[in-house]
């Protein structure tokens, strides 16, 4: 049996140290994504798109950057907060390499976007196996299903376009699931016009 090497070190308390590790609270996300397996689910769903000979595995990268937007960060960028700390998150990819990366998922993003779907989805289960009679879904039937309250809480994301106004709580962001309903809108509006274009050059063909 082969045994997996961990994506984040390993680490002790020790009260007898001087210096100091910053966002050593986040090793509580990567415990949490270690003992559900989100670390080797993205690794190999996000398998198909590694690069012959790279270092950086794909899916640490994701993960990489789930946590540092946990942790306040908002753009790629912010990964930094990690490559600073690499006794608490390991080797962090540069900031090249992880545009190259999301390039290379982008243009692929569907099959990417399952792929990491699926790895969520494959943790999630894991977590409520987990949790026993404590997870969300436990004792949940369709006369008694589980019922998801949505929070309205923005998104903070700072915006340089000009002449760019506030939202009505005075900052700048957006609700995440009203971006993706709007989003899944635009698709569905580029499908039909895309569709009404084609028949229309049909109609002109005839």
């Amino acid at each position: 049996m082969k045994k997996r090497s961990r994506c984040y070190p390993g680490l002790v308390v020790d009260g007898r140290g001087s210096s100091v590790v910053p966002n050593a609270g986040a090793v509580l996300l990567l415990r949490a994504a270690e003992a559900v397996g989100l670390d080797a689910a993205l690794s190999a769903a996000l398998a198909t798109w590694r690069r012959p000979l790279a270092r950086h595995d794909p899916g640490k990268i994701v993960l990489d950057l789930a946590v540092s937007l946990a942790i306040g960060g908002d753009c790629l960028a912010d990964i930094a907060q990690l490559r600073s700390a690499p006794q608490v998150f390991g080797p962090v990819a540069s900031d090249p390499t992880v545009s190259r990366l999301i390039d290379t998922l982008a243009a692929d993003a569907p099959a990417v976007l399952a792929a990491i779907a699926a790895a969520r989805a494959t943790a999630r289960a894991a977590a409520w196996s987990l949790a026993g009679g404590h997870a969300p879904d436990h004792a949940a039937t369709a006369a008694a299903p589980l019922v998801i309250d949505v929070d309205a809480t923005l998104v903070t994301a700072h915006s340089e376009k000009e002449q760019a106004a506030p939202t009505f709580k005075r900052g700048f962001g957006f609700h995440p699931v009203r971006r993706e309903a709007l989003t899944i809108r635009a698709g569905v509006r580029d499908r039909r016009r895309r569709s009404c274009r084609s028949r229309a050059v049909k109609l002109r063909a005839a």
